[in-house]
């Protein structure tokens, strides 16, 4: 019998998968722990076209979301060590 892994922690999970790496079921409810679930994600376009060129405007905007995301965890930090 399965375990419930709608029960189970995303730690529980991911050790679980990691001795059975065939359950798609256990996958497929550890992928559905995201967090921020995929409804509320931002989604970037490709790095590079089917041919390894690089699309260089949404290497920009990755760059960019990522500048923005390190600021505002150290901005997060900051404020919960004040």
């Amino acid at each position: 019998m399965k375990p419930n892994f709608e029960a189970m922690t995303s730690t529980e999970l991911t050790d679980y998968i990691l001795a059975d790496r065939d359950d798609d079921e256990a996958i497929r409810v550890l992928f559905s722990h995201r967090n921020p679930p995929d409804s509320e994600a931002t989604w970037y376009g490709p790095m590079v076209t089917a041919d390894g060129t690089p699309i260089e405007e949404n290497i920009r905007i990755a760059e960019e979301a990522i500048k923005q995301r390190i600021e505002q965890a150290n901005q997060t930090k900051q404020d919960s060590s004040s």
